[in-house]
């Protein structure tokens, strides 16, 4: 099934950070100006990385393009690599704020 692979799964790793905020830890990050400056930070450094990672030119890390949207975009990247980044840093923040909260209220 073409896309399932590494679509679907980073699809569902947003939709589960998503709803962990706002189901769960409810830490208000998605409404704060520096959670999403860090993003843009984060992004700025993940095409660089990334776009010499995945280019097609010369690549160091090969994608089954059979298991993904073929979606590339800038540099060769695949569009499901920016959804998993998201999910992990966004994870890792909301893990951080949660951590923060409990200190403050010790």
């Amino acid at each position: 099934m073409t896309g399932l692979g590494y679509t679907l799964p980073a699809v569902i790793a947003v939709l589960v950070v998503i709803g962990w905020e706002l189901r769960v830890l409810r830490t208000g990050l998605f409404r704060r100006a520096a959670y999403w400056l860090s993003m843009a930070i984060v992004l700025g450094f993940q095409v660089l990385v990334d776009g010499w990672l995945t280019k097609l030119s010369a690549p160091i890390v090969l994608y089954n393009e059979q298991h993904s949207t073929g979606i590339r975009f800038p540099w060769d990247i695949p569009i499901e690599d920016f959804l998993f980044g998201w999910a992990m840093i966004t994870a890792v923040l909301l893990l951080w704020e949660r951590s923060a909260g409990r200190r403050n209220a010790a």
